[in-house]
C-alpha cells in the first residue's frame, strides 16, 4: 500500500507540473491547427499496466527497469561487463577464469576472473584492448579451452584464433585457424570440442553443415562429416561426438522449404518457421561409420553430457530432450514453460548439473535459471522453481559449489558515458553467481520472476462462442468487439524520442538532443498535440534485424538473439527459417482471427527497380501521380519469402531503400486505398528516416514526415476513419541520444478514439502496442512477451472525436543535399515556424566542406541505397555521428565530444557493422 500511494502521489505531481506547462505554452501552438491543449493522463489509468509511470534504468521495489518490459533483480553476486554483450561463455578447466565472447562494444573476448571477480583482460580491434586481434567477428558459441587449460580457442566468422593461456589466466599469441569458405557459404563456426588428448579440435561448421577435425597443433582440417543444418553445439560423450542442428535435417523431397544461409531447410509454409530439430552423432573412432541423427525438438541449441545422460535444450518447443546416451534414443522430454497462460517465449538456451543432483536450465526471455530435481534419464524430474537473472541468461555452469550464469545484455543499454544522453548500442552483459539456494527460497524467488516478468493469472481472457459484450476500442477479452475495424501499423525506422519530440516542452525531453524538431516534422509534431503525446515509451531492439522482429512476432527469437550484432548468417531474418518463431507472426495472428491483411513493405526481402528510378525521378513521379491522379512510371516489385506474407504484401510498395522518397511510397499506397480500402490489419514500412540517401538527412525525415501526415490525412477524411487506429512506431532507436534511455522512442496512437490531446507517461513498450493490436482485431497472443504485456487501455477513449488530421506541408526542402537536382526542380517548403527552432541549412562552413567529403565518400561504401540495400549495414557510432554533423551544419561536435571527426576516427568507430557482406 505504501508503494502504491507514493507511486500515486508522484504521478499526480507529474500531472500538475505538465498541466502547468501545457498553459505556458499553448500560444506557441502551430497557427491554423486543429489545437487541443496537452493535458496529463491522471492517476484513473495508474493501474493499468505494472510498471506505472517508471521509467527504463530506475531501481524500484521489483528491481530495475528494462526495456523488454521487465524488472531485472538477480540472484546471488552481479558482475557487470560495460564491454558489449555477452554471446557464450566457458569456464577454464581449474575453474579461475570465464572467457566470455563479446560483441557490440569493440571487444571480442573478455576473460573474467572468478577469484577476484574482475574483467581482467579485454582483446579486441580496439586501440583500448589489452591484446588487439584483426577482427571482433564471433561465433554463437564457445570459447573453448584445451582439456589442460593451454590453449583458448575463440570461434569466428571463418575459423577461429587461437590464444596461449598464461599462468595468470590472460591470453596471448593470437593465431587465425581458417576454414575455407565453400562457395557463399563461410564457416561460421559453431562450438569447437577437444579430444580428450587435446591434439584434435572438432568443430561444428555451422555455415556449410558439417563437422570438422582440426589438428590443434598446425590448424588442418583432417576430416569431414556431413551433419543437419546449422549445426551450433557440440559435446564428447562416451567417445561420441553429439552435435545439435538448429534448422533441424536435410530437406527430403516433397519437403515445403525456407531458406536459411543458403540451404533450403523443412519449414512451414506459413510460420516460415523450421518443422524440424535434430542431434547428430558421430563416432570419431569409426571414420567410415554413417553419421547417426536423432529427433529433438525445435531449435535444440545447447548440449550437456553427464552421468550417461544428454541433455538438449529446444528453445523454439521450449523444452529439454534427455538422451540415454547408451541407446541414443530420448528419453525424457522436461517441459520449461513455467507460466500456463504461454507455451512459448521462454527460450531455454542452457544446460548444466549440480553434484547434488539438480538440473539447471536458463531461460533466457523469461530473465531466470529453472531449478528441477534429477535423479536418471528415465525418472521424471522434480520442478523446483525459478532463480531470476539480469537480462537474458545464455551460459550457466558450476564452479565448485557456484553457480555462473552469464547474461548476454546484463543491466541493458546502461553502460556509463560522459554524454547527455544514452544510446542502444551503449550496451552491457554481466556474469552472476550464487550458491543454489533451498526449496523455501527458490519457491520465494519464484513468485519474485513472476512479478518481474509480469505472468499474473487471466491475462489472455477469451470469449467463448457468440459475444454480447458491448463494443469497446481495447475490449477487455480477446473475440470481444471492439469499435475499431481497421488497424494501420506504421513503422518508420531509429529515431529516440529526444531526436524527434525533445523540443516539445510539455513532455519529458531535452532540446539539446532534438535533431529533427517541429521545422523539420511538423506533422508528428501537430499529430502529437491532437491526438496525444506519448514520452515513456520504448523500442527494444538495437538494430533493424530485432526491432521489425519483436513487432512482427512480439519477441526477437533466440537465434537472432545470441547473434547479437553480429548476422553473419543473415540480417534481417525474413530471409532465414531460424529466426522465425513457430507460432507464427502479427499477420498469421489476424488471418487465424478471420481478419484481413495488407502489407506495404513491412518485413519484405527482395526489391527489383526499373530501369532510371533513381531518388529524383521517383520524387517527380511521385508529384506527377499527386497532380494527375496517374499511376507511376517507374513500378516497383517487392517481395517476401514467407509464402504467407507475400500473398497479403502490395508489391508495388518498395521495401527498405533510402533511394526512395517516402512520399512516392504514400502515392503507391494511396492508390490502393482508393481502390481496395482498407483491411483490417494493414502494415506499413516507411524507411526514410533511416537517413543515408541521396538527400541529406533532415530532408529524408522530413520526407518521412510528410507521407505519414498524408497517410493519416487520407485515412482520417475517409469514411474508414470512424472505426479506425494507426498506430505510428519506430523499429529500433538506435540512431542517436536520448536523456532517459537509448531504447526511449517516438509513439503515435491516431484515432477518433484516442485520448486527444494528453501527455501519457506511463510506460509502454512496442510490445504494449502488439498485444493492443492484438485485443482489437481478436488475435491470440504470440507467446509469453505478449501474454504478460498489458494492452494501453489508457491511451482510448469511450467517446470518439472525429475531427480530422489536415496533413502539414513540409517546412524543411525535401531535395535538400542532393548533389543533383531533380529534373521537375528544386522543392520548395513552406515557411518555418519562428518559434521553433530552425531547421538545417543543407549548407557545410568552407573549413568543413573537406571532412564533409569524407563523410560523404563513406556513406557510398554503407549499402544505404539500391536493390541490395540492407538497413543498419553502416557501423552505428559512425551513421549517428554523420547525421549529428549534418542536422547541425556541420557546426556542432557529437554530444561529449569536443570536436568533428572524420569516418575512420569517430570514438566507436571500432564496432561492428550489424550485418555482414557473408
Amino acid at each position: 500500500m505504501q508503494v502504491t500511494r507514493r507511486r500515486r502521489r508522484v504521478e499526480k505531481e507529474h500531472s500538475g507540473l505538465l498541466a502547468r506547462r501545457v498553459r505556458r505554452r499553448i500560444p506557441l501552438l502551430t497557427a491554423g491547427t486543429t489545437v487541443l491543449a496537452l493535458v496529463a493522463v491522471g492517476t484513473a489509468f495508474a493501474q493499468t499496466h505494472q510498471f506505472g509511470t517508471d521509467q527504463v534504468g530506475q531501481i524500484t521495489d521489483r528491481g530495475q527497469v528494462i526495456s523488454s518490459d521487465q524488472y531485472i533483480a538477480p540472484y546471488g553476486d552481479r558482475l557487470v561487463v560495460d564491454n558489449g554483450k555477452i554471446m557464450s561463455s566457458s569456464v577454464s578447466p581449474d575453474g579461475t577464469h570465464l572467457a566470455a565472447s563479446v560483441t557490440d562494444g569493440g571487444m571480442a573476448l573478455s576473460i573474467v576472473d572468478l577469484k577476484n571477480w574482475r574483467v581482467q583482460q579485454l582483446v579486441g580491434t580496439s586501440a583500448s584492448a589489452d591484446l588487439r586481434i584483426r577482427s571482433n567477428a564471433v561465433g554463437q558459441e564457445g570459447p573453448t579451452y584445451s582439456p589442460d587449460g593451454s590453449q583458448l580457442w575463440l570461434g569466428q566468422a571463418d575459423g577461429y584464433t587461437r590464444f596461449t593461456v598464461k599462468a595468470d589466466g590472460s591470453v596471448s599469441d593470437p593465431t587465425s585457424v581458417t576454414i575455407p569458405a565453400d562457395g557463399p557459404k563461410r564457416a561460421l563456426v559453431g562450438e569447437a570440442v577437444f579430444s580428450p588428448d587435446g591434439s584434435t579440435v572438432y568443430s561444428a561448421v555451422n555455415g556449410q553443415n558439417r563437422v570438422v577435425a582440426i589438428d590443434a597443433a598446425t590448424g588442418t582440417v583432417e576430416r569431414s562429416w556431413a551433419v543437419g543444418n546449422a549445426p551450433r553445439d557440440m559435446v564428447e560423450a562416451g567417445g561420441k561426438l553429439y552435435v545439435s542442428n538448429e534448422g533441424g535435417r536435410p530437406a527430403k523431397p516433397g519437403d515445403t522449404t525456407i531458406n536459411s544461409y543458403h540451404t533450403q531447410v523443412p519449414a512451414d509454409p506459413k510460420t516460415a518457421a523450421t518443422t524440424t530439430g535434430t542431434v547428430s552423432v558421430i563416432d570419431p573412432a569409426k571414420p567410415d561409420a554413417a553419421v547417426e541423427s536423432i529427433d529433438v525438438g525445435l531449435h535444440p541449441t545447447a548440449l550437456y553430457a553427464k552421468k550417461g545422460a544428454l541433455f538438449v535444450t529446444d528453445t523454439a518447443t521450449n523444452d529439454v530432450s534427455v538422451i540415454d546416451t547408451r541407446s541414443d534414443k530420448v528419453v525424457q522430454t522436461i517441459a520449461t514453460q513455467p507460466w500456463p497462460e504461454a507455451s512459448v517465449g521462454y527460450e531455454p538456451d542452457a544446460v548444466t548439473f549440480t553434484d547434488d543432483g539438480h538440473l539447471l536450465v536458463t531461460l533466457g526471455r523469461a530473465n531466470a535459471v529453472a531449478v528441477y530435481r534429477y535423479t536418471t534419464p528415465q525418472e521424471p524430474v522434480g520442478y523446483v522453481g525459478l532463480l531470476p537473472t539480469d537480462y537474458f541468461p545464455a551460459e550457466v555452469a558450476t564452479v565448485g559449489d557456484k553457480v555462473v550464469v552469464s547474461n548476454t545484455r546484463g543491466v541493458d543499454a546502461r553502460r556509463p558515458t560522459d554524454r547527455a544522453g544514452h544510446g542502444t548500442h551503449d550496451t552491457t552483459s554481466s556474469v552472476q553467481r550464487f550458491t543454489l539456494p533451498d526449496d523455501r527460497v527458490i519457491r520465494s524467488e519464484t513468485a519474485k520472476v513472476f512479478r518481474q516478468n509480469g505472468w499474473n493469472g487471466g491475462a489472455v481472457a477469451l470469449t467463448r462462442g457468440r459475444s454480447h459484450a458491448r463494443p469497446v476500442p481495447v475490449p477487455a477479452r480477446l473475440g470481444d468487439p471492439s469499435t475499431i475495424k481497421h488497424v494501420f501499423l506504421i513503422v518508420k525506422e531509429n529515431r529516440t524520442y529526444d531526436q524527434v519530440l525533445g523540443d516539445v516542452p510539455e513532455g519529458n525531453g531535452d532540446a539539446s538532443l532534438a535533431e529533427f524538431g517541429e521545422n523539420v516534422t511538423p506533422n508528428q509534431h501537430a499529430l502529437a498535440r491532437q491526438f496525444g503525446l506519448y514520452d515513456n515509451t520504448y523500442d527494444i531492439g538495437t538494430n533493424s534485424a530485432e526491432g521489425h522482429n519483436w513487432l512482427m512476432q512480439a519477441d526477437n527469437p533466440e537465434y537472432t538473439e545470441s547473434s547479437a550484432g553480429e548476422y553473419a548468417r543473415s540480417y534481417d531474418t525474413e530471409d532465414d527459417a531460424l529466426g522465425h518463431q513457430r507460432t507464427g507472426f502479427l499477420w498469421t495472428g489476424a488471418q487465424a482471427a478471420g481478419k484481413s491483411v495488407r502489407n506495404f513493405g513491412e518485413f519484405q526481402q527482395f526489391l527489383t527497380k526499373p530501369s532510371g528510378a533513381s531518388w529524383q525521378n521517383l520524387y517527380c513521379d511521385a508529384k506527377n501521380m499527386e497532380a494527375t491522379g496517374q499511376d507511376t512510371a517507374y513500378p516497383l516489385n517487392s517481395s517476401s519469402p514467407i509464402p504467407s506474407l507475400n500473398d497479403v504484401s502490395v508489391h508495388g510498395f518498395p521495401k527498405f531503400d533510402t533511394s526512395i522518397p517516402d512520399v512516392y511510397r504514400y502515392q503507391i499506397w494511396k492508390r490502393d486505398f482508393e481502390r481496395n480500402g482498407p483491411a483490417n490489419l494493414n502494415m506499413f514500412w516507411l524507411s526514410s528516416d533511416h537517413t543515408g540517401g541521396p538527400a541529406n538527412a533532415a530532408a529524408q525525415v522530413a520526407d518521412n514526415d510528410l507521407a505519414t501526415g498524408r497517410i493519416v490525412d487520407e485515412i482520417s477524411h475517409s469514411r474508414y476513419w470512424k472505426d479506425s487506429a494507426v498506430f505510428v512506431v519506430e523499429d529500433d532507436s538506435q540512431a542517436g541520444l536520448d536523456h532517459v534511455d537509448g531504447h526511449r522512442a517516438p509513439v503515435q496512437i491516431i484515432s477518433p478514439w484516442a485520448r486527444h490531446g494528453v501527455v501519457d507517461s506511463h510506460y509502454y513498450s512496442q510490445i504494449t502496442m502488439i498485444r493492443t493490436i492484438e485485443q482489437i482485431l481478436g488475435i491470440h497472443p504470440m507467446n509469453q512477451k505478449d501474454s504478460a504485456a498489458s494492452p494501453m487501455r489508457a491511451a482510448f477513449t469511450g467517446h470518439p472525436d472525429l475531427t480530422p488530421f489536415k496533413a502539414l506541408p513540409n517546412r524543411t526542402a525535401l531535395t535538400a543535399g542532393l548533389p543533383t537536382p531533380p529534373a521537375c526542380g528544386v522543392d520548395t517548403p513552406a515557411p518555418q515556424d519562428p518559434a521553433a527552432a530552425a531547421a538545417p541549412s543543407a549548407k557545410v562552413p568552407a573549413d568543413k566542406q573537406a571532412i564533409a567529403a569524407q563523410w560523404e565518400k563513406w556513406k557510398s561504401h554503407q549499402r544505404l541505397t539500391g536493390p541490395s540495400a540492407v538497413p543498419d549495414f553502416a557501423n552505428p557510432a559512425q551513421m549517428n555521428h554523420f547525421t549529428w554533423y549534418q542536422t547541425h551544419d556541420w557546426k556542432k561536435p557529437y554530444p561529449g565530444e569536443n570536436r568533428i571527426f572524420a569516418p575512420q576516427d569517430v570514438p566507436g568507430a571500432y564496432l561492428p557493422s550489424s550485418e555482414s557482406d557473408g
